[in-house]
């Protein structure tokens, strides 16, 4: 019964006193830790300098592992990064045509997750150049602004000699496990290629098949126990990608092996992309996470179709507000919603609405990978979709500081004031109030409500108090703490703007920014609790997040 009230609390346009309603002892489901799944296009990243504070930072605030997804790990090259490049060199060829393999850089960027106590999502991919059917031209220069079909060159089309491709699978896992052991390869999750519907794949579907029949055949013979999966496709809700999306399922349960003639193809995990879709409107950004949402609805519907895969693992393999990391709001100017509060609110009140069609879909919901990371070297907030600029935590990072203080079962929230789901599948969150709602957990010794005052219109909007009451606290003294992500709080970037929005900034200036980066909790008090509740008024600004946390 909670299940459902939690569904259809709607929203009431005439709501002008936010109410939400917590009860701990109504449980939904496990917290699972979706949301502990990061990715980024430029590997080479990861063992720079900010690349490895970020690393750092991002195993620091989960109780889990955190997984990480990269392209380009076994592209043909240098090891210098780019945007939207990487390298690594793995496998070039002699002048007799063997295979030479080098697993320097890819060891180097595997060690960096690891050593931290992170999984690799490994990503087969992308072609090594001496195995490209179209080796030239190969390397891309694409810089922001450029046609995104720029960055199409060598490395996505086909392998020359499908033996070669196994054989370098082969080689790569069984050197991952002669490093790292057994069961720590076994933790991982392997897939092939990405968005073979889109720009990243110039081959045919049948083709593609084919890459990952082999590529799986290489894998499970290096370690048949590791987990493999796909298909990451792009646009999930879309027709096309709808029927690559079956295909590539029927595929690996009845269709012909290309690989080894046998009957199916190893799926250990299904994996699509979900993407909204931000624009301007009268010069101001309006986001839209229908389309992100509705890409995700799909996925789970494919999966829980099939008797063979409705259990499996699902990994949302890329999950954002847009579509281009690297295409910063100077030359996209839709995307100018990254350095500040509104991606950090929308990151919440999206990853919410993911766990409820979760539990409507009931399927097996593992992980929903943000692509955002960092850029090294580039300008201070030039407005990529990414976690930390310049070393710099941005609000978004601290969304997830607070999920990772959450945990033990999902609990049932009610607002007056939180869009029904339904709702925000149809037309986002475009109405004349904003959606105030909240995500509650409930653990042994402790609780946690996620409130946020969202709106896709990037304009100002009035402050509002809420009103929360958590009930059933099985104590009669708890230790309150409040963690906020507003104008003022856990926000390097209005902090930056009112230093002037330096390029240079000092090392006094830098150290200030890290300070204000950093989730900042404004509440530390003891309360008591009246009939087991906890009631208190929580005041937010529109685009603010806050995190309600009780421990006894």
């Amino acid at each position: 019964m909670a299940l459902s009230l939690f569904f259809c609390s709607a929203i009431s346009t005439s709501a002008q006193n936010p109410a939400i309603q917590v009860d701990l002892k109504q449980e939904i489901a496990p917290m699972r830790p979706v949301w502990a799944w990061f990715g980024y296009d430029e590997p080479n990243y990861t063992y720079m300098k900010d690349g490895q504070k970020l690393l750092t930072e991002l195993a620091q605030l989960s109780p889990v592992p955190v997984y990480v997804r990269t392209h380009s790990l076994l592209v043909t090259g240098d090891g210098k990064a780019a945007l939207k490049w990487g390298s690594t060199n793995a496998y070039t060829e002699d002048a007799n045509g063997q295979p030479i393999y080098n697993w320097a850089i890819v060891d180097s960027i595997f060690d960096s997750y690891v050593k931290r106590g992170m999984k690799p999502l490994a990503q087969i991919g992308f072609m090594p150049q001496a195995l490209s059917t179209h080796p030239e031209p190969y390397r891309h220069y694409w810089k922001p602004g450029d046609p995104y079909t720029d960055i199409i060159t060598g490395w996505a089309y086909p392998p020359k000699d499908y033996n070669k491709w196994r054989e370098l699978v082969y080689q790569w896992v069984k050197h991952s496990v002669e490093r790292y052991g057994q069961k720590e390869v076994e933790s991982w999750y392997w897939e092939v290629w990405n968005e073979p519907n889109g720009h990243y794949w110039k081959g045919t579907q049948e083709e593609f098949l084919k890459l990952y029949d082999y590529a799986a055949d290489g894998l499970k013979r290096a370690l048949p126990t590791a987990k493999i999966g796909g298909i990451n496709i792009a646009g999930t809700r879309g027709k096309g990608a709808t029927e690559w999306t079956n295909n590539f399922i029927k595929h690996c349960i009845s269709g012909t092996n290309y690989a080894t003639g046998k009957k199916g193809s190893p799926v250990d995990a299904i994996l699509f992309h979900a993407k909204g879709q931000p624009k301007l409107v009268d010069g101001s950004v309006r986001m839209d996470m229908s389309a992100q949402l509705n890409d995700i609805k799909t996925g789970f519907a494919i999966t829980a179709a099939y008797p063979e895969t409705k259990d499996l693992p699902i990994i949302i393999g890329e999950s954002d507000p847009e579509g281009c990391a690297a295409c910063g709001m100077a030359t996209n100017p839709e995307n100018a919603y990254r350095n500040g509060t509104m991606y950090s609110s929308y990151t919440a009140a999206t990853f919410a609405r993911k766990y409820l069609l979760a539990d409507l879909a009931k399927i097996n919901f593992l992980g929903a990978v943000s692509w955002s990371f960092e850029f090294e070297d580039q300008p201070w907030f030039y407005g990529f979709r990414d976690l930390a600029t310049n070393g710099v935590d941005k609000p978004v990072l601290n969304v997830f500081r607070m999920f990772g203080m959450m945990s033990g079962k999902r609990v049932m929230a009610q607002s007056n004031r939180m869009y029904a789901l339904a709702d925000v599948l149809k037309s986002s969150v475009h109405g004349p109030t904003s959606d105030i709602g909240a995500l509650a957990t409930s653990d042994q010794k402790t609780a946690a409500v996620m409130v946020w005052n969202y709106h896709d219109d990037d304009k100002p909007g009035p402050m509002e108090t809420v009103n929360l009451e958590i009930a059933h606290v099985p104590a009669h003294k708890a230790t309150l703490r409040i963690y906020v992500i507003d104008k003022e709080n856990s926000n390097s970037y209005e902090a930056w703007k009112k230093m002037g929005s330096p390029q240079k900034p000092s090392s006094q200036q830098i150290a200030a920014l890290e300070k204000a980066g950093k989730l900042k909790c404004l509440v530390t008090r003891k309360v008591k609790t009246v009939d087991a509740k906890v009631s208190l008024p929580i005041t937010l600004e529109r685009q603010a997040v806050a995190l309600v946390k009780l421990d006894w």
